[in-house]
């Protein structure tokens, strides 16, 4: 508890995180590029980020690319948001929200692609909702992406895998492209080597992990 009070009070001088008590918080919708990034490059949204691997490490690799974290953990974003800022990584923002109030947050075709990685796969029926891939979901994504913008999920879950797919046969959308095994299948370049840190553990134990990627437009 000490450490998580150390982290929200460095969280308020972090401009690298834009949460509930900062002034840009409620004016950012429709201004990421104006606001926050100052330029008009497209925009990479990772939802339920944790600690910011994907944000960070899609960042690195094109700085030419604006990345966004989205989680409501003021802990875990205080680690991406002190890693870019040690970095001095201009094209990275962290988000403190949570995910069902996107669309305060983002306007229409303002992301050009959207991340899940390891969300949780929430197996309890009662929790379908809260799926990150359930119809409800889908529908906020759609809202803010661009046409043909890009849905990518990685998890090590098999039943959120089929669960995704189901959901997308019935809306009568085609993958681009899925495995059961990134890593050994000819997308391995998919995901372009970066790991989150429940990843390198569920390697560790063997676990095969998956990769979806479609489009909602």
């Amino acid at each position: 508890m000490r450490q998580k009070r150390k982290r929200f009070a460095a969280n308020k001088g972090l401009a690298q995180l834009i949460e509930p008590e900062k002034a840009i918080y409620n004016h950012i919708k429709g201004a990421w590029h104006t606001l926050y990034f100052h330029n008009n490059h497209p925009i990479t949204l990772e939802v339920g980020c944790g600690h910011g691997a994907y944000t960070i490490g899609l960042a690195k690799i094109f700085p030419e690319r604006n990345f966004i974290g989205l989680d409501i953990k003021g802990d875990r974003l205080w680690k991406g948001a002190q890693e870019a800022k040690a970095y001095d990584l201009k094209n990275v923002a962290f988000l403190r929200a949570q995910a069902t109030h996107l669309l305060d947050f983002f306007q229409e075709d303002e992301v050009t692609e959207v991340w899940l990685t390891f969300p949780d796969p929430r197996p309890k029926t009662r929790d379908i909702k809260r799926r990150l891939t359930s119809p409800r979901f889908l529908k906020l994504y759609e809202a803010i992406t661009i046409q043909g913008g890009r849905m990518h999920l990685k998890t090590d879950s098999s039943f959120l895998l089929d669960y995704t797919l189901d959901v997308l046969q019935q809306q009568g959308i085609a993958p681009c492209d899925y495995t059961k095994d990134v890593y050994g299948s000819t997308l391995i370049d998919h995901h372009f080597g970066i790991q989150t840190t429940y990843e390198k553990r569920f390697i560790a134990q063997g676990v095969q992990i998956h990769y979806l990627c479609f489009t909602l437009k």
